[in-house]
């Protein structure tokens, strides 16, 4: 693990730190009782990994190497519908699954069709469509029209308030006090970042070459380098669920949460690098189901990622950017107990651009069902303020349960 203290201390940032806050919410009277959470997964969920279409004859040739194994054997995939199976890391989101309050929807996609982290995340969370061609959020927009008066309806879940989150409408925010673990991705591009600086270069290279740091070679027995460390599952996502689900619970508290989770973008290691972050996800919903407890049944939990990944496995046991990916749905208020949308299937005729999981679902259409069918806002607001110039895009149906 990179010793942190010791790069912000050589980096000048250690006050910054300081800035990160414990819980500072504040609440009041909120006109509406369902909730709406948004959870974002950053880097690129392989879809195809999590939900694995274990039926589909162009699976397997595909994914030789990373392809899981049928349901009912061992380490297999747990069969939802006799095509498609959950990640068994997954295996807490079978029990909602089986209560009809799980959503699958395979093959989503929001309008943007390339394939850089930023512009996805930033149309992700802008709606507006195109790279940058908003500098609030949808979330924030949408906000200001359940919001009569200066309620914060809106809470952000780290350290940092997140795009989707930003705009004219005040919103809440929580943090814990402690720095979360960071990722190989993350240390990979601050590295590269930061390779030509004098001061945080060094800085950097210091730091991972403490005897805890990712990759340090120094100071550290041959038997100790061999050896297989076993960690604990990171819990930052579950407590970052937990605290949001109690303050969601509250009769006077907020009604939209956003949560985010870093390290998806699997180009290499993907089944032990997924394995880990599925588990985790799926813990911090079941957290989100527990702490909510009656409120639950009023509760839609959205999971989405910016782009998904290429349907053919790459020469490092992992995926690249890709196009259709995945969305879980998750909540009392879903319509669930169902694989949602369309397949378009493996075989090279239904691939997008001969590469990627052809899109046959907008994220936007599934956000619009949120907001209109789920919150309650009226469709015109929906089209003309929150996702404009998108009335070709129309909200899914049947998605969620009416109030």
């Amino acid at each position: 693990m990179i010793d942190r203290r010791l790069f912000l201390q050589q980096s000048g940032l250690a006050g910054l730190t300081a800035t990160i806050a414990a819980p500072r919410v504040a609440f009041a009277d909120a006109p509406i009782e369902n909730r709406l959470i948004v959870i974002v997964l950053r880097g690129g969920l392989d879809g195809i990994h999590a939900l694995a279409p274990h039926a589909d004859p162009d699976y397997r040739r595909l994914r030789p190497a990373l392809a899981l194994a049928a349901p009912g054997t061992g380490g297999g995939v747990l069969d939802l519908d006799g095509v498609f199976g959950l990640h068994r890391a997954l295996a807490p989101l079978q029990q909602l699954y089986t209560a009809n309050e799980l959503l699958p929807i395979p093959a989503v996609a929001t309008r943007y069709r390339r394939r850089s982290h930023f512009d996805g995340q930033n149309v992700l969370e802008s709606g507006s469509g195109k790279p940058f061609g908003a500098r609030d959020g949808w979330l924030n927009r949408a906000i200001s029209g359940l919001n009569a008066g200066d309620l914060r309806l809106g809470l952000g879940l780290g350290p940092a308030v997140p795009l989707i989150l930003q705009g004219k409408a005040r919103i809440q925010t929580w943090a814990e006090s402690t720095l979360p673990e960071v990722d190989e991705d993350f240390l990979a591009r601050l590295a590269f970042t930061y390779e030509t600086d004098p001061l945080f270069g060094q800085a950097l290279a210091d730091a991972r070459n403490t005897p805890n740091a990712p990759n340090s070679q120094k100071s550290m027995p041959d038997e100790v380098q061999k050896r297989k460390p076993r960690t604990p599952r990171n819990k930052e996502f579950e407590k970052a669920a937990t605290a949001a689900a109690a303050l969601l619970a509250s009769s006077a508290g907020p009604r939209i949460a956003v949560m985010e989770s870093q390290g998806w973008d699997t180009h290499f290691a993907q089944d032990r690098r997924l394995t880990a972050l599925l588990g985790q996800l799926a813990h911090g919903v079941i957290s989100l189901r527990d702490g909510l407890g009656n409120a639950w049944k009023k509760t839609a939990v959205i999971v989405v990622s910016e782009f998904g990944r290429t349907a053919a496995e790459n020469g490092t046991r992992g995926t690249d950017h890709g196009t259709g990916g995945l969305a879980l749905l998750a909540g009392g208020a879903v319509k669930g107990g169902r694989i949602g949308g369309k397949w378009p299937g493996l075989s090279p005729a239904g691939l997008y651009q001969n590469r990627d999981l052809r899109p046959t679902t907008g994220l936007e259409s599934i956000f619009k069902a949120a907001l209109i069918d789920h919150m309650g806002l009226s469709q015109a607001f929906v089209e003309d303020t929150v996702f404009p110039d998108s009335r070709g895009v129309q909200p899914l149906s049947s998605t969620f349960r009416r109030p």
